[in-house]
């Protein structure tokens, strides 16, 4: 039953760059990579406002994404996930939450090229503020574009550092698809 979890939802959204508050329309759409488990996005027009990495404990059946985006981008994530080097330099990621740093962070971690990590340091360095590696760990945990903006490319300076919720486990599986063995 094709789409059968897509769902439309509107979700609150803070414009920061205009200073305005509104709702968006928006649709959720979930995917299945396979040895992976069911991924979800969530995208308005053409805009990703979300995406969380394929979990196990998802059900497969009806996944199915079914917008040209949801599409695209589910479609690089399963070449991802199965060691296709891959980029989402195009997709267009809603940042309205961010900050000024924020939004900087984001376009530092797209330049972390595949097969690559820098240290969260490193990161905040590339941003424009050395010294704000905390920062930057916190713009990482709160991370709402997995793989998009590659988070699991930060590692600590003392060794592979943490991964949010998913936890270290998942950091290693992500970093092993792309050559990297810590």
């Amino acid at each position: 039953m094709p789409g059968a979890l897509t769902a439309a939802i509107v979700l609150p959204v803070s414009c920061r760059t205009r200073g305005t508050v509104g709702r968006v329309r928006a649709t959720r759409h979930r995917y299945a990579v396979e040895g992976w488990g069911v991924g979800e996005l969530i995208v308005s027009y053409d805009l990703v406002l979300a995406h969380d990495l394929p979990d196990p404990a998802l059900s497969r059946d009806g996944a199915d994404a079914e917008t040209k985006l949801s599409r695209s981008v589910a479609s690089r994530v399963r070449a991802h996930l199965a060691g296709t080097e891959t980029d989402y330099d195009d997709v267009e990621l809603d940042l309205s939450w961010c900050t000024a740093f924020q939004r900087e962070l984001a376009l530092a971690l797209r330049a972390v090229p595949w097969g690559e990590v820098v240290s969260y340091g490193e990161l905040a360095a590339l941003a424009g503020r050395p010294g704000a590696a905390r920062a930057a760990g916190t713009f990482c945990a709160r991370n709402r574009f997995a793989l998009m903006l590659p988070c699991h490319r930060v590692v600590s300076a003392s060794g592979i550092g943490g991964y949010g919720t998913s936890g270290v486990g998942l950091k290693r599986r992500l970093l092993g698809v792309e050559g990297i063995d810590l």
